[in-house]
């Protein structure tokens, strides 16, 4: 089961590469790889790059996730929730590969609205992850880590719980605002508003616990 995940990757990976190379003729010398918030160009890349960047940044992530087994410390071990870890990896992998196709399609002449199609993926993305936000262990690298919830078992799993909440809601009011071509800032401001909530929230949940003494010897 495990490698069924790393092959998934692997096989993304080399789609973007085989997909690169199918239309690298096509490819204009200087292609857009960067977007205003109204879908204006504002950076470029020499084609030849569409090889190296993208596809790096997915094997990156990917070899980061295969290493955080052995890079989490004892109580707070990523193995603890390895499925859920790398089905987060997963959906990484296929958003920056989203991304890598947006790249492709617009450099070769599709005609595509890029701001929305982008805000609409990131949605997606977020909608997937709060369904599985819940069953994030206490760990060091994934998840909400403030203070307070590496601090409190109780604090991080009551936190995770609103979180997952959050991101759902924030996924599907953000594919509601890309495809309504609402105001981008009021995507971005329901996103932050997404992440500031749990953020306050494990504050001011430990902040309460630890006044009703309720804390205990739970704390690492």
């Amino acid at each position: 089961m495990k490698r069924s995940y790393f092959v998934a990757c692997a096989i993304l990976i080399v789609l973007c590469e085989l997909a690169t190379l199918l239309v690298y003729p096509q490819l204009p010398e200087s292609v857009a790889t960067h977007w205003d918030a109204n879908g204006v160009a504002n950076g470029f890349s020499p084609r030849w790059s569409l090889f190296i960047f993208t596809p790096a940044l997915m094997l990156g992530m990917t070899a980061l996730f295969a290493a955080l087994p052995w890079l989490s410390p004892r109580r707070f071990e990523v193995r603890s929730f390895e499925s859920t870890s790398l089905y987060l990896m997963v959906l990484i992998v296929i958003l920056v590969g989203y991304v890598h196709a947006v790249i492709l399609w617009k450099a070769t002449g599709g005609a595509l609205d890029i701001p929305r199609a982008i805000l609409g993926a990131v949605s997606v993305f977020m909608l997937a992850m709060g369904n599985v936000m819940g069953k994030v262990r206490r760990n060091f690298f994934i998840g909400i880590r403030t203070p307070w919830t590496l601090a409190s078992e109780r604090v991080w799993y009551a936190t995770h719980r609103l979180a997952a909440k959050a991101f759902v809601a924030a996924g599907l009011a953000g594919l509601v605002i890309a495809f309504a071509k609402f105001s981008v800032w009021l995507w971005i401001a329901v996103v932050a508003l997404s992440a500031v909530i749990p953020l306050v929230y494990s504050l001011v949940l430990y902040k309460r616990l630890e006044r009703e003494g309720a804390l205990g010897g739970e704390s690492a």
